[in-house]
């Protein structure tokens, strides 16, 4: 049997009762149309995940009683951040989905030199949510144990300051030498911040700014990609090299 997944705040206890609210209850009720007795699995920002029974159903609200919990391990021993330069509205829709499927942290959207959509501020808060509900979407479809962070849109100004205390940051510009190769920290990194451009690139004085604040550019090979090809790719290698994906996931799970 399936068990469908909802995120929760805090850190119940075996045998308390919880409350899933607004948008949960409504998809419990009226799209899953669970019941009394059917199980569901709840988890938290801190990797805890909870098996719970639905026991009571209200206006707006569901409430379930939590048999049993767990830490698994499904999210990465490395934090990393993408932020992705202004596309259009469904290339970005869908940049947010893979990249939360993939594991990051955190993602950060920005206006670049070179970006073409430039929404109004009001247009810019709907989507900015719309994000946001995209992330928890992917979190319960990929079984993560953390919703990622939508964080709002900024200049790359704004994007380079979040980047400070990172222990590695990665800027991706079609300027970088193929053959150099990704950055080698020298030891396994806990934090990783990624920095792609939009439809048309970064600009070199873009480059140049990052560079200044501790950004290496690097490339993604001898083909020229999407920009939203290119965040999902970033992210992906970065896992592989850094993270829980492939060569890395040995090394630094406990």
């Amino acid at each position: 049997m399936k068990h469908y997944r909802f995120p929760i705040d805090g850190t119940p206890e075996i045998g308390a009762r919880t409350t899933l609210v607004g948008s949960d209850a409504r998809h419990v009720r009226n799209v899953l149309r669970l019941k009394p007795s059917d199980s569901i699995i709840l988890f938290n920002s801190s990797g805890d995940e909870f098996k719970a029974r639905i026991v009571g159903f209200e206006a707006e609200a569901v409430t379930a009683l939590i048999l049993a919990s767990s830490r698994p391990v499904r999210e990465s021993p490395v934090s990393i951040v993408l932020a992705q330069a202004m596309l259009k509205e469904k290339k970005m829709d869908r940049v947010v989905r893979q990249l939360c499927e993939i594991g990051v942290t955190a993602w950060i959207p920005f206006f670049g030199a070179r970006s073409v959509a430039r929404p109004a501020e009001k247009k810019l808060a709907a989507r900015t949510e719309r994000w946001r509900k995209i992330a928890v979407e992917a979190a319960k479809q990929s079984r993560r144990l953390q919703v990622p962070r939508i964080r709002p849109a900024g200049d790359l100004e704004a994007v380079l300051a979040a980047a400070d205390g990172f222990d590695l940051k990665i800027a991706f510009w079609e300027g970088a030498p193929v053959s150099g190769g990704w950055p080698n920290p020298g030891s396994s990194p806990d934090s990783v911040f990624l920095l792609v451009g939009p439809e048309g690139g970064f600009a070199e004085e873009e480059v140049a700014r990052a560079r200044d604040r501790g950004f290496v550019p690097a490339s993604l090979g001898p083909r020229i990609l999407r920009a939203e090809t290119a965040a999902v790719v970033a992210c992906a290698l970065a896992q592989h090299r850094y993270g829980d994906l492939g060569s890395a996931s040995s090394e630094r799970r406990p």
